[in-house]
């Protein structure tokens, strides 16, 4: 019987663990769905995504149960970083973000010291682009940011991205230095993953100053992957971007 004064809901409230939010997720799991992310995913041999498993959830439910698990403990998000399957992990890591937004300095380092020592679990773009602005990029832009380099020196393409991505919450604060260097080192990256993370920071830069970006491409369009100079100058109007493309425009400047 419930006691005097006690909501029905609270009654019935489902407790905020790992159990409950993986049977949640596992009550709308669609496997048609899941093999269709799996190959959208490139989760096959040898490419970037291999290994990588699904439940076949879309974002926006995975988006309203990290609201209904807003204030999921963090041991319980780590488990579900621990989980094979992807939808798992970007719960987590929405729920992290929101920790993070809204928790206090030692929350706010907790979590970001949890993202890093379980970043080989966010492996993948869309796990790297909904955490790495969010939790990374936020808890440097007060603090030495040595950590972002030595990310963009390893070996996984996930660190990488996350190095560049990371540096989005710069940006946003009028703050270009990272983001140029970080993406002049990244030039010669063979992972076309990179080209269009760097591309897209190289177009954020651009729409809060033109003058920087353009900056940028000139000194370096030359060396530029295809795929990171098209994303760059996106927003440019159709003959500026045709007369970037081919190189005219940093000819016509140079005479």
């Amino acid at each position: 019987m419930r006691k005097s004064g006690q909501s029905a809901h609270a009654a019935t409230a489902a407790p905020l663990d790992y159990e409950t939010a993986h049977a949640a997720l596992l009550a709308l799991a669609n496997p048609e769905k899941a093999r269709f992310l799996a190959g959208y995913f490139k989760t096959g041999k040898g490419q970037y995504g291999e290994g990588d498993q699904f439940l076949g959830i879309v974002v926006p439910k995975v988006r309203i149960l990290a609201k209904r698990f807003r204030q999921l403990p963090l041991t319980d998000c780590r488990k579900l970083l621990a989980s094979p399957y992807n939808e798992e992990r970007l719960l987590a890591l929405l729920v992290l973000v929101q920790h993070y937004a809204k928790g206090d300095a030692a929350t706010q380092n907790a979590v970001f010291a949890l993202f890093l020592k379980h970043r080989h679990r966010v492996n993948n773009w869309n796990l790297v682009d909904s955490a790495a602005p969010f939790i990374v990029g936020p808890h440097l832009l007060q603090r030495d940011r040595t950590v972002l380099y030595e990310l963009l020196a390893s070996k996984s393409l996930w660190d990488r991205r996350i190095a560049i991505l990371s540096t989005l919450a710069f940006i946003r604060n009028i703050d270009f230095t990272d983001t140029l260097q970080l993406v002049e080192k990244s030039l010669t990256d063979k992972q076309d993953l990179m080209h269009k993370a760097c591309g897209w920071m190289l177009r954020e830069v651009g729409n809060r100053n033109a003058a920087v970006l353009e900056a940028f491409l000139a000194r370096h369009h030359a060396a530029m992957p295809r795929t990171m100079l098209r994303y760059a100058i996106e927003k440019f109007d159709v003959d500026k971007r045709r007369a970037m493309l081919t190189g005219t425009i940093w000819q016509t400047k140079s005479l």
